[in-house]
């Protein structure tokens, strides 16, 4: 079968003749009729994680995908030939830029019914991501302060909506070509990042959420009430990170060291800080389908691209400037 993989890091992405997927007892086959372009994608071509996730190369990349179940193992019991489906495969398991794949289905959810392909498969990786990090790691109340680095991007776009829908105030950082359009997607505020400080207009939050790191990150502790939390999705990774990769002591104490400056400097306002690493699941997955066939989230697609352009697909994201997703269309 065709897929876009990796022979090396920072290697060419090219197309390949891949094997086809081996199914297992609780493995779900699913034709891949659109996947979308994450930068996690990006990092992994460029070697970014390489220390950390052990990926055995030649690797087809991929963490999105939007089909339809072709096969199932013998011992699933959630999923038929035919289903309409869409996910984020588990790490280890990736490689959605292929016509076929097998994942666990456990990470699994019917495709929204209100979406097309192309819309879903923009959605698992940006819309797990923002459920971990405001429902299950912030517990966002209504009524609380949440803001959202980059409420343009991908990832951003969706989180501003479900901030929204938990009740928060939502403030959020982009270019002001985008202010108005992000009102529209449930924004209160929209700090222009090229002209405005936005630790210098914001304060008492609960929530944020940065996906930028580095200066980014700390000045965003200055803006957190005693309690607050700060979460980032761009690193510095800490000891629960490394935990949850079941790495060893001696690993886990290195990974926790890179965070160790942000964490001291989190205590002394008072406030916390917290990485995390999205991981996949179906049950969250088919929350999210929930909340999209009631109309509380709603994708954003900014460019699409045909399966034979997956690499300048890529190269669009690394560029920027796109409001959502980047998606590829196998299906055209």
């Amino acid at each position: 079968m065709k897929a876009f993989s990796i022979d090396r890091y920072q290697g060419e992405i090219r197309e390949t003749d891949a094997r086809e997927p081996v199914l297992g007892a609780r493995d779900v086959l699913v034709r891949v009729l659109a996947a979308s372009a994450n930068q996690l994608d990006v990092k992994l071509a460029e070697g970014e994680f390489k220390a950390l996730l052990k990926y055995e190369l030649p690797l087809t990349l991929g963490h999105d995908l939007a089909g339809t179940v072709e096969a199932v193992g013998p011992a699933v019991t959630r999923f038929a030939v035919g289903d309409d489906v869409f996910a984020r495969p588990a790490d280890f398991r990736i490689g959605t830029f292929a016509e076929r794949i097998a994942v666990d289905e456990a990470d699994i959810a019917l495709k929204p019914t209100t979406l097309g392909m192309v819309e879903a498969a923009s959605l698992p990786l940006v819309a797990l991501t923002a459920w971990q990090a405001l429902v299950e790691k912030a517990k966002v109340q209504p009524g609380q302060k949440v803001l959202i680095h980059g409420g343009a991007g991908g990832f951003g776009s969706i989180a501003v909506q479900l901030a929204k829908h938990l009740g928060a105030h939502v403030a959020t950082t982009a270019s002001g070509s985008n202010a108005d359009w992000l009102r529209e997607l449930g924004a209160d505020e929209v700090i222009d990042y090229r002209s405005q400080r936005f630790d210098e207009l914001l304060s008492g939050y609960d929530v944020v959420v940065d996906s930028l790191g580095g200066e980014n990150l700390e000045r965003s502790l200055r803006i957190l009430k005693p309690g607050g939390i700060a979460i980032g999705l761009a690193g510095p990774p800490d000891p629960d990170f490394a935990r949850q990769l079941g790495l060893n002591p001696a690993v886990r104490l290195a990974v926790g060291s890179l965070s160790a400056k942000i964490r001291r400097q989190a205590r002394r306002l008072g406030v916390r800080y917290s990485f995390l690493w999205m991981r996949a699941d179906g049950e969250q997955l088919a929350e999210i389908t929930a909340l999209v066939d009631a109309g509380a989230l709603r994708p954003v697609v900014g460019r699409v691209f045909p399966f034979a352009e997956t690499p300048a697909a890529l190269e669009a994201l690394g560029r920027g400037g796109l409001r959502g997703k980047v998606v590829i269309d196998l299906a055209g």
